[in-house]
């Protein structure tokens, strides 16, 4: 029998840091990390290098707990590899081109869900960038029955537009900044499409905008409006990850049927901790558990 899971489905890399630091990244990398450390077991489905890095990857993965049943390893191209570099505080992304997670195989996708079918689906978009590992996410898409949650984090120039509008058509909640949806809420005749009016477009469940230091809003199917202001309080290390921690406690949220506005609100909190570090993940369990903790006594 199969059992259900949350899939977590595009890029892991290591992420170069100015200092000379790597640090393991990847938008759907840092969510499946931050859902196992919060105790969802999900899997995890990309691809890395047969070199040194994807190694690491493989024993950190091994070691934080995650399951390896969905990652790959590419006998030609090397791991993701991404240099950051800092401008007025805000992060700037080198990703580096022909990487393994491009190159998703989608037969090997389906021999790896023989015994596992998706609860949820997560992507972000990078990982759209090449038609095989598209190919791959639009397969196991239609595989089966989920709920499809698109993370959109446009990378110049590693997007198409066409290529996320069609996987916009195809999800449930779709998360983006208000950047991003300026870009693709870009209709005829000059319009641009509202929150509201991009959420009705593409039919979705639920549509989340992050506004930076205004916080983060939420609008459902159901007419819903809520907003979160950010903590401002918090000092600031890097904003790395800060959006993939958002979306992960989101998701939790979702699947555990929590309220709305409780989601949204755990969600900015978490996203305000992992700006307080370097890096977009922690691997201190500590960390993880104190914030449970937290939760439960707020409930």
């Amino acid at each position: 029998m199969k059992t259900t899971r949350l899939c977590v489905f595009g890029e892991v890399l290591f992420d170069h840091f100015p200092d000379g630091r790597r640090v393991l990244g990847g938008a759907p990398f840092n969510v499946a990390w931050h859902l196992q450390a919060f105790g969802e077991a999900p899997r995890f489905i990309s691809r890395v290098g047969a070199d040194a890095e994807g190694t690491e990857i493989r024993a950190a993965m091994r070691d934080w707990g995650m399951d390896l049943g969905g990652l790959q390893t590419d006998p030609e191209r090397p791991t993701g590899r991404v240099a950051i570099s800092f401008e007025n505080g805000e992060p700037a992304y080198e990703i580096v081109e022909g990487c393994a997670y491009d190159a998703i195989d989608a037969a090997a996708v389906e021999e790896s869900m023989t015994d596992v079918s998706c609860r949820l689906l997560y992507h972000g978009s990078l990982a759209l960038r090449d038609e095989i590992s598209r190919a791959a996410l639009l397969q196991l898409a239609a595989a089966t029955t989920r709920t499809l949650f698109v993370d959109v984090n446009l990378r110049a120039p590693w997007w198409r537009r066409e290529s996320i509008l069609e996987m916009l058509r195809l999800a449930n909640w779709v998360k983006l900044n208000d950047d991003e949806l300026l870009l693709l809420g870009q209709g005829g005749q000059d319009r641009v499409l509202e929150p509201v009016a991009f959420l009705r477009e593409f039919d979705l469940q639920g549509l989340l905008v992050t506004r930076g230091a205004a916080g983060a809003e939420l609008h459902t199917v159901e007419g819903e409006f809520l907003r979160v202001s950010p903590h401002l309080d918090v000092d600031k290390v890097d904003t790395v990850g800060a959006g993939d921690a958002f979306a992960s406690v989101m998701i939790l949220g979702l699947v555990r049927a929590w309220p709305l506005q409780l989601t949204l609100q755990r969600a900015q909190e978490f996203a305000s901790k992992i700006v307080a570090q370097r890096g977009a993940t922690v691997s201190d369990p500590d960390f993880y558990r104190s914030i449970v903790e937290n939760w439960k006594q707020t409930h």
